[in-house]
């Protein structure tokens, strides 16, 4: 059953979270995960400087690459647009995910691992979609 008719209301915003998983030639899986954040209206950034409706705020991509038990034995995180310089410097830290293991206790163990000022905030909430699309 869809919702049901909103009232009469403004766009302001598109969050976009795409998860796709593949098989490798040499045997393994790649699970990739993308979020995007856009708004419809131009709007200030400190770092950036104006952006425009539809300038991407958020462009962050993760590429989780598993064995046959779904432990991780690779992991590339990229930022390819953010609202502040210091996003891309925090991707090198997503590599400290080898070695861990999708399953029960998942999203505590990245929390573990990524939280707080080790991680970003948009690619470890993205962890979660990844975790469940394997």
């Amino acid at each position: 059953m869809p919702l049901s008719p909103p009232v009469r209301r403004q766009h302001l915003h598109t969050r976009k979270v795409t998860c796709q998983g593949f098989y490798r030639d040499d045997g393994l899986f790649d699970i990739e995960g993308r979020i995007t954040d856009e708004k419809t209206y131009e709007h200030a950034n400190e770092w950036r400087g104006p952006l425009g409706p539809g300038d991407l705020v958020h462009d962050m991509s993760i590429r989780l690459t598993l064995d046959h038990r779904f432990t991780i034995v690779d992991v590339e995180a990229v930022t390819d647009s953010s609202p502040y310089r210091i996003c891309s410097d925090i991707t090198p830290n997503f590599k400290a995910l080898k070695g861990v293991t999708i399953g029960a206790g998942w999203r505590k163990k990245t929390l573990e691992i990524l939280g707080g000022i080790k991680g970003c905030t948009h690619l470890v909430e993205l962890l979660g979609p990844l975790g469940t699309t394997i």
